[in-house]
């Protein structure tokens, strides 16, 4: 009887888990609108109050996404103001949805990747994850590991899908 042989374990193929890249930390979605007068209209005087009476501790180490789900009309420093208050507390604080604070957080990761590693090596970026690894992270991390790699793949190493390689 032969012997069974793990060929992919064998190989040089180097999987990039961008789930492996996910950093631990609360997702929160901060609505302002309740903090307008009748939720449409921003009161500098009864705005400031607001931001001040807020427990900003409660944001300690997480990521913020700043909306304000009204029509209201919020001037740039009042977003700026909460900001001021929410970062010595959270490690990201941006305008928008969870998805937008999802793509800047790994915005800033994979600037700050070291690829040097996958110099000329066949890399495949592995595509099925448990956490919210957002789209963008992954045009971000093929833009970054193709200056380096001999070659690019997605999904899994038994079925994967050729992207990119160096000729």
């Amino acid at each position: 009887m032969s012997e069974i042989v793990n060929r992919v374990a064998q190989s040089k193929l180097v999987t990039f888990d961008l789930e492996d890249l996910y950093p631990d930390g609360k997702r929160v979605v901060l609505d302002i609108k309740d903090w307008l007068y009748e939720e449409i209209i921003l009161r500098e005087k009864e705005f400031r109050e607001k931001v001040d009476a807020h427990d900003w501790s409660q944001y300690q180490d997480g990521y913020v996404a700043l909306a304000c789900s009204s029509d209201a009309i919020i001037p740039g420093w009042a977003f700026m103001l909460v900001t001021s208050r929410l970062s010595p507390f959270a490690k990201k604080v941006i305008v928008g949805t969870l998805e937008q604070l999802e793509s800047s957080i790994y915005q800033s990761i994979i600037d700050e990747l070291d690829v040097s590693e996958l110099q000329d090596k066949p890399v495949i970026i592995k595509g099925c994850s448990n956490k919210p690894v957002p789209q963008n992270a992954y045009l971000m991390a093929m833009a970054k590991i193709q200056t380096v790699a001999k070659s690019v793949r997605y999904g899994e190493a038994c079925s994967s899908v050729p992207l990119f390689k160096r000729k």
